[in-house]
């Protein structure tokens, strides 16, 4: 299940590249997308029928660990370089099972609505989009780190020419592309090195995620600060930036504003995700004591970006630029829930209130992630519509919107609702939870972080609704027409997960939580 969710966009795009015009190619791509999409979904609700354990963690190509809580499924594991010790080893648990749907769910939304945009250079278009599937799925699947840092690498391919080729002229989309490359291959850089150093300081040698994060490969450099904490900094620097992190944030407003609609949605909705999951997949079972160690630091970073993000996010005119600064404000919370459940001792993780307040600070994250990939998708959906009309993004020019095109109106307010945390929609859960558990080890920099709840609401009310919505339509958008059928249709199942989450988070938060209690308990263990 594994292998065939990953690689089928794969053979999709070999596929593509034989297909005979354009009309094809488009109608094939979509519906080829849908198949990883329903695998996912079969996956998830079968995950949902297992009773935890859902399946013992493979390692060493059929020898299961004995894990009381382990939480891996549809588990896969192959020699692949046996001289290095490296494996093909994939398997699922219940914090990428959320976050490979929500790729197959965006992948199939975007090239939907490309397909009505999108005119030149069809063939390598599509077929790089399918591409760019794989390499985010891979690293959502994968447990061996080669395998990880192969697909973390694949991505970064694909979106550079995704920006650089069908970006919008007048943003310097070449200048945009290079600017993200650089940026991410830099990081990769670092993570390269510290994967590196896991190797050569692990006994026996080995690349499994699973017997690191569970103590079964003896890691002597774990005694040693300076080589241990190096080894952290690799990995942090390639999650902070791809996430990314003040102050390593400064290539994604130049990216998002160059980048073609489809490419900003799976840019915010997934790829600034594969830094969060890095965060927890890899940094707090892997380095829980050097987590802890910096964990108040993190803490600090985290609310800066939650701070900094909203407040430049209120400054821009360019609506574009204004929801990419946010996403550093939001993903500010997810790092702010890392840095709550690091915080905690090993003693504190032996008492059911400290584990509980760990729990949900990790669970709010998760869950917060998830959201802002439907929230700021739609977000990016609903500009891009916009532009295709008015060839413009400046909020100056707008106004009055709400009558004019009363069906984008509602669309919109209801994302930008959902973006500011209002209570019943998706955006409030996960901030809510991650303040919660952070109140009990990093109390003052939750207080500061509800800030952001505060300068998120402000820009939204005044630069959105305000500034979009409200008012008098200016004489040159008297004819500006609403939404079609083909936008709506995008948008709608984004609309509907708004309120499913808002509402009812639980059936998210089951899956998430057996995942995130066995992170504590490699961390109380460790």
């Amino acid at each position: 299940m594994s292998s065939a969710i990953t690689f089928l966009p794969l053979l999709g795009a070999i596929i593509v590249l034989f297909l005979p015009n354009d009309n094809t190619i488009k109608r094939f791509s979509i519906l080829w997308s849908i198949i990883p999409l329903i695998l996912s979904t079969v996956a998830w609700a079968t995950m949902w029928s297992f009773t935890p354990p859902y399946n013992f963690v493979y390692n060493a190509c059929g020898a299961a660990i004995d894990s009381a809580s382990a939480a891996y499924t549809f588990g896969e594991c192959a020699p692949w370089i046996p001289v290095l010790g490296i494996q093909y080893h994939l398997g699922t648990d219940g914090l990428s099972m959320p976050l490979i749907w929500l790729t197959t769910l965006l992948t199939t939304l975007s090239l939907f609505y490309s397909a009505r945009v999108i005119e030149h250079r069809v063939r390598e278009f599509f077929a790089l989009f399918l591409l760019l599937e794989v390499g985010m799925l891979g690293v959502f699947v994968s447990l061996d780190l080669f395998l990880f840092y192969i697909f973390w690498e694949i991505g970064l391919v694909p979106m550079y020419f995704l920006i650089g080729i069908w970006g919008h002229e007048e943003d310097r989309p070449q200048y945009a592309a290079i600017k993200f490359f650089l940026y991410t291959l830099a990081g990769s850089v670092f993570m390269l090195l510290g994967i590196i150093a896991l190797y050569l300081y692990s006994t026996p040698n080995t690349f499994d995620m699973t017997l690191l994060a569970t103590g079964h490969a003896n890691m002597p450099f774990s005694k040693d600060v300076l080589i241990s904490s190096l080894a952290f900094l690799g990995f942090f620097l390639a999650f902070a930036i791809k996430m990314p992190l003040f102050p390593f944030h400064t290539w994604l407003p130049d990216a998002h504003t160059a980048a073609p609609t489809a490419g900003s949605v799976i840019l915010a909705g997934i790829l600034l995700k594969l830094g969060g999951y890095g965060f927890f997949r890899v940094l707090l079972p892997i380095f829980p004591q050097v987590a802890h160690d910096w964990a108040f630091w993190i803490g600090v970073l985290a609310v800066i970006s939650i701070v900094y993000g909203s407040l430049v996010a209120m400054a821009q005119m360019d609506f574009k630029r204004l929801i990419a600064y946010s996403s550093v404000g939001h993903m500010g919370f997810v790092i702010l829930g890392f840095a709550a459940a690091a915080a905690l001792t090993g003693e504190q993780l032996q008492n059911a209130g400290y584990l509980d307040s760990g729990a949900t600070a990790i669970n709010g994250a998760v869950i917060a992630m998830i959201s802002h990939g439907v929230i700021t998708g739609g977000l990016f959906f609903l500009v891009g519509m916009l532009y295709e009309r008015t060839h413009t993004r400046d909020l100056t020019q707008f106004g009055g919107f709400g009558a004019q095109v009363p069906v984008y109106g509602a669309l919109l307010l209801l994302t930008s609702f959902a973006s500011l945390g209002l209570p019943g929609l998706a955006g409030f859960v996960g901030e809510f939870l991650v303040l919660r558990g952070a109140y009990t080890t990093l109390t003052t920099l939750a207080f500061i972080g509800v800030l952001g709840v505060v300068f998120t609401a402000a820009y939204f009310l005044w630069k959105v609704i305000q500034k979009v919505l409200l008012g008098t339509a200016d004489e040159k958008w008297a004819k500006l027409p609403d939404l079609k059928g083909f936008e709506i249709l995008t948008l709608a199942p984004l609309a509907v997960l708004m309120f499913v989450i808002g509402i009812y988070p639980t059936w998210i938060i089951d899956t998430i939580n057996f995942a995130t209690v066995e992170i504590l308990r490699l961390m109380a263990t460790a």
